[in-house]
């Protein structure tokens, strides 16, 4: 009874709502620092591993992966079409655990040992993908949470939409809802 009660007062927080945030944050970073690590070595650098993968058309495969990596993490980032923009990026996780990670079973830190240089790590198996893809799944299913530009955008579509059974508020901020609040309330507004 008292564990259901702690897990019920958590879940009706006013916190609770920002817990998508962090997950947002970490998971656009990443994406887009992968894309960017992939640029700093050289524009062939990434197209020629593909190719030893095996995968074709490398190159155009190589820009897309980068485009998709920096640009979809920015959108993750940002909130800002994440449902649109997980597709491509579920596709490259998936091409990743099929093409690379696989083989190496599940774990992503596989120390083979420590040396005067430091630790040395085996190639990484299947676990970051899958953390990534989940995290991805639990923004679509779940929203990405308060202050994202997908809440700033239907905010203001609600306010620039005319409405013809609403009458204004009294402060003029915006058309009222049966409920009393105003348009500007939600998920960007206070």
């Amino acid at each position: 009874m008292w564990r259901d009660l702690s897990i019920d007062l958590i879940s009706r927080s006013p916190i609770a709502r920002w817990s998508p945030v962090s997950l947002r944050l970490i998971v656009g970073y990443g994406f887009m620092q992968h894309g960017f690590a992939k640029l700093a070595r050289g524009l062939d650098a990434f197209p020629a591993i593909l190719q030893a993968l095996g995968v074709p058309a490398p190159h155009l495969m190589g820009w897309l992966t980068i485009l998709v990596e920096i640009l979809g993490g920015l959108a993750v980032l940002l909130g800002a079409l994440v449902p649109l923009a997980v597709i491509p990026m579920a596709a490259v996780l998936l091409v990743a655990v099929f093409t690379a990670h696989l083989p190496y079973g599940f774990s992503s830190i596989k120390l083979q040992g420590v040396t005067t240089a430091g630790a040395r790590f085996g190639p990484p198996g299947v676990e970051t993908d899958l953390l990534y893809l989940a995290c991805l799944a639990a923004h679509v299913l779940g929203g990405s949470g308060p202050l994202v530009i997908d809440g700033l955008l239907a905010t203001r579509r609600e306010i620039m939409r005319p409405s013809s059974h609403a009458e204004p508020s009294a402060g003029g901020r915006g058309a009222g809802r049966a409920d009393g609040s105003t348009a500007l309330t939600g998920k960007w507004g206070a």
